[in-house]
């Protein structure tokens, strides 16, 4: 008896079982545990998952997820810190509009050359609510089965959540379909852009000349969007999503860009459509990505749907039907144009290889087309840099000069 009480006494004590302090509660009523990181308090969103690799920081700095909780798919996310060279909000001080993030294993410490601050130190900076410790796969499996899901994230160090008012926060949530989300992460005002793209070892460039004025319409722009057409030699103007026709055509553009944005683009349209619908009239060569994709398709006619499950990662294939060639492309979208609603006189120019979803257009005779996808991607993939060179290939041909190959 003494030896059996001996080894009882000398036995290992059970594992501590850890508090969860953060959840992720959907409105189907699923509650997900895990650890909190980034900055604490609640958020209803959107939840999404993305399939990329690298290009974390980007995704979260991306204005297209105002409205949305990320799901990386990829297991180890923060592990190489971030610094304040790959922020793609315009503002380095506002924040995207994304309203949350889940990872699957512990944020490690920084291991690059390049970091500057700690992931979990940049999440609170930057008003990001996180969960850790989750089995991204399981959740991006019920999404894919399920759809696109609300939900509410909440961080609480002490543990403590009002587990049933989280489940009505999230199933009371109207979502996104009829959200304009573009008006909360426009500039509030004009202004112009001269930063070239990122040279290792070097930095960011300074444009030192530019052959032609662009007005890149702002519904929730990334900075390399403008980088890269400032390295085309474009003399940039930015202006908020809410300009109208008049004050586009009175700068006298010789081309037109519609950026990408968030939230519902029949929403936005409302008021954008009309400045589009302006710049087509005046036959001003025009290009517009991811929801100004979608716009456009409005303008001209098309029709809008919202996507089971959206397409949002660096790997997704596109085949460009002009050239027959497939590209990988980034991609973040949960609305989609209806390619069988673009009118007659607008062709489908790019198509998604993993569903068959229309990715581009193009207004038959006249210098317009837009792509669904990312083409700007940063850190990548790059393979559709050549969009960029094909508009200015429209512009040099409006004027009469010689094209150069894409």
């Amino acid at each position: 008896m003494a030896q059996s009480a001996s080894l009882q006494a000398s036995a290992p004590a059970p594992w501590d079982e850890i508090k969860p302090t953060a959840l992720l509660v959907l409105a189907d009523g699923t509650v997900i545990e895990g650890q909190g990181i980034g900055t604490t308090g609640s958020a209803v969103a959107e939840v999404c998952f993305n399939t990329a690799i690298t290009g974390y920081q980007e995704i979260l700095t991306d204005p297209s997820y105002a409205g949305q909780i990320v799901t990386f798919t990829f297991p180890h996310i923060g592990n190489i810190g971030t610094n304040d060279e790959d922020v793609e909000t315009i503002d380095m001080e506002s924040t995207s509009g994304v309203r949350g993030t889940v990872i699957k294993t512990d944020i490690t410490e920084p291991s690059n050359y390049r970091a500057s601050r700690h992931f979990d130190a940049w999440l609170k900076s930057r008003g990001i609510i996180g969960i850790a410790g989750i089995d991204t796969r399981a959740l991006t499996a019920h999404i894919r089965e399920k759809g696109l899901a609300n939900a509410v994230i909440a961080h609480s160090p002490d543990g403590k959540f009002d587990v049933e008012a989280l489940k009505r926060e999230a199933a009371g949530w109207n979502g996104l379909v009829g959200a304009d989300l573009a008006k909360d992460v426009t500039a509030d005002e004009a202004y112009a852009w001269t930063e070239t793209p990122w040279v290792w070892d070097e930095g960011f460039g300074t444009q030192k000349e530019a052959a032609f004025h662009v007005v890149a319409i702002d519904f929730g722009i990334k900075r390399n969007i403008l980088r890269l057409l400032a390295r085309e030699g474009c003399k940039l103007t930015v202006l908020p999503a809410t300009a109208t026709g008049e004050e586009i055509l009175a700068l006298k553009p010789d081309g037109v860009f519609l950026s990408n944005g968030p939230g519902d683009p029949a929403a936005t349209g409302e008021y954008a459509v009309d400045a589009i619908k302006a710049v087509i009239d005046a036959g001003i060569p025009l290009f517009g990505i991811c929801l100004g994709h979608q716009m456009l398709a409005l303008a001209l006619g098309g029709k809008t749907t919202k996507m089971h499950q959206g397409h949002h990662g660096a790997n997704h294939p596109v085949q460009d039907k002009t050239t027959g060639k497939v590209e990988i492309t980034s991609m973040n979208h949960g609305f989609a144009v209806d390619g069988d609603s673009l009118p007659k006189g607008v062709s489908e120019t790019h198509v998604s290889l993993f569903d068959g979803s229309n990715c581009g257009l193009a207004v038959d005779g006249k210098p317009i087309f837009s792509v669904q996808y990312h083409p700007e991607a940063s850190p990548g993939p790059q393979d559709s840099h050549y969009l960029f060179t094909r508009f200015l290939n429209l512009i040099r041909a409006s004027k009469g000069m010689e094209q150069v190959a894409e």
